[in-house]
């Protein structure tokens, strides 16, 4: 079955624009203050709500991707996680299944499990987010969005580790950010916050 995001209406008469996409505009604490276009959120600034799927296949294996270079934000990057904005209205939940989905090129996922939020916030903070961080596991055949992954495969963890200390990729600052906040977690503490 299709999600919708109803900040972001498609069919006739509406195409998709990812610039013209209804957020909900949040504060330090997460609580709702306005809405804004994707585009402006952007360009202003506004703090806004993302989500951060890690999906795993059936071996344990992590899906990591290279950006299209169309994408408005960190283009030609590659990233660990697979998510997106969440759209004006909609939860956490919805917005990481719907993610992970389109994404992935699949249907049928199983809930997104959620591990923890953090707020990012960019080195020279023009660029600032709160993140909840899921994690699925996609036993399906995957068939990526051409519109916004470039390449694909599905890494163990230690080539990803490698790849991560490797030289000659960029990596996504928000996915890398996340990624640490993951190992902590993992081994067992978080950070509140950031």
């Amino acid at each position: 079955m299709a999600r919708m995001n109803p900040a972001r209406p498609e069919g006739p008469g509406h195409p998709v624009n990812p610039a013209d996409e209804i957020l909900d505009i949040v504060d330090e604490n997460d609580e709702v203050t306005g809405q804004a276009p994707r585009g402006e959120a952007y360009a202003r600034g506004l703090r806004h709500r993302c989500v951060f799927v890690l999906a795993r296949d059936g071996g344990g294996r992590y899906f990591v991707h290279r950006r299209t270079p169309v994408k408005l934000v960190f283009p030609s990057m590659y990233d660990m996680f697979v998510g997106g904005v969440v759209g004006a209205g909609e939860s956490y939940d919805e917005a990481a299944l719907r993610e992970a989905e389109e994404e992935l090129g699949v249907s049928g996922l199983p809930a997104p499990v959620p591990l923890f939020k953090f707020l990012y916030e960019s080195d020279d903070a023009t660029r600032t987010w709160w993140s909840y961080v899921y994690e699925v596991r996609c036993d399906l055949p995957v068939d990526p969005q051409p519109e916004e992954v470039a390449w694909y495969g599905f890494l163990t963890r230690a080539e990803l580790e490698r790849r991560l200390s490797g030289p000659g990729r960029e990596w996504v600052p928000d996915g890398l950010a996340a990624w640490e906040r993951l190992r902590a977690f993992e081994g067992g503490s978080t950070e509140s916050g950031r």
